[in-house]
């Protein structure tokens, strides 16, 4: 275990008696109280999440938005001071070296990347080799981060900070005090719950943590792991680098161009991504549910039509809590992309018909 790195609220997962894990090289609380509870909890009141796992990266300087323009896909010069915005990394061959998160904190001058704790090195290296002149600087090791999600966590997060939270519009973050330090309070989030993501020094991480816990009790608050993180996003069909999306991944097959926009600049990959998907896409990502009962699909399992032709294969799956349906995510020919289509996952040798359905699985309600 001395190579696995830990997060500032290490001790605080140990206090509450929560199963460690291994991931992406950190030692991380996958579940406290059970992965089912804490995912209902989430979606029913508010839940806590470590997420200092995750890089942060810093772009500044007068070239900064100059550089971001060219490393992104979206429209960075859109971002005013406290808007965020949610884009990607591509590379030449057109595939996502990362899914990212931009902070704006000063518009052509100042930007925060919030980047996948797996991609952190990765990431920095790319930024650096594709730097327009920008300033580069990796903050990973200065910042904690913790999510609080649900239908009561602006309730909880107005009661710590105070009633400006509830002023924020999803993507807007503020800089709000807390105890002797600045912390960056952004309403985004990874569970489709109302909520914040807040930034903050590491050093007053683990008091910020006891605080929401405490104050929390009167909201119904829940420390969460990784594994109820996990369904709660696959209920929303959200996608997580490595299952969805990876290098070789083209953007529009990932349902994800909405965040490309390739008429108001240019950037790397730009032509490839173009290219691609004028000539047709081969497969898209799609969200099924399991028609009967019979096994869960898994990271991996083919897909087969009823001809018996491997279509696809799930990147994602899971029971889900909130349905108490099989549903997965994955990637399918396109002729089989269609809302409706049905077909089969392989699990342990059997075959379980599912059928392409709407997403997200689950509607939520949002103020």
């Amino acid at each position: 275990m001395s190579s696995v790195r830990t997060t500032p609220l290490v001790e605080e997962h140990i206090k509450l008696n929560a199963k460690m894990v291994d991931f992406a090289g950190w030692l991380m609380p996958v579940e406290y109280q059970g992965l089912r509870y804490e995912h209902l909890r989430t979606r029913s009141h508010v839940g806590l999440f470590d997420v200092s796992h995750m890089g942060e990266i810093r772009i500044t300087g007068p070239k900064s938005l100059t550089s971001l323009q060219w490393l992104t896909t979206n429209d960075v010069s859109r971002l005013g001071s406290g808007q965020a915005q949610y884009s990607l990394f591509t590379n030449r061959e057109g595939g996502i070296v990362d899914d990212i998160i931009v902070y704006c904190i000063d518009p052509q001058k100042d930007y925060l990347v919030c980047v996948n704790a797996a991609n952190v090195e990765k990431d920095f290296a790319w930024i650096q080799t594709h730097n327009q002149g920008a300033e580069i600087s990796n903050e990973s090791d200065q910042w904690g981060q913790i999510a609080v999600q649900g239908p009561n966590a602006l309730g909880l997060v107005s009661r710590v900070f105070s009633s400006v939270v509830t002023s924020l519009k999803p993507f807007q973050f503020k800089t709000l005090p807390f105890a002797h330090t600045q912390v960056l309070v952004a309403r985004t989030g990874y569970t489709g719950e109302d909520g914040v993501e807040i930034f903050v020094p590491q050093t007053s991480t683990a008091s910020l943590w006891q605080t929401l816990l405490s104050q929390g009790e009167l909201f119904g608050v829940t420390p969460v792991g990784l594994g109820a993180r996990d369904t709660l996003r696959t209920e929303m069909k959200y996608s997580l680098y490595g299952h969805e999306i990876d290098d070789s991944t083209h953007p529009y097959e990932a349902g994800l161009g909405w965040v490309v926009k390739p008429e108001a600049k240019d950037f790397l990959g730009k032509k490839t991504i173009l290219e691609k998907k004028s000539a047709g896409l081969n497969r898209r990502l799609v969200g099924f549910k399991a028609q009967a009962k019979g096994g869960i699909p898994r990271t991996g399992y083919s897909l087969f039509s009823f001809d018996n032709r491997e279509i696809g294969r799930v990147t994602s799956g899971t029971l889900s809590p909130s349905l108490n349906e099989s549903i997965g995510i994955g990637y399918v020919d396109t002729a089989w992309s269609e809302e409706g289509s049905q077909f089969d996952v392989e699990i342990r040798g059997r075959r379980l018909p599912v059928n392409v359905v709407k997403t997200p699985f689950v509607s939520i309600k949002r103020s």
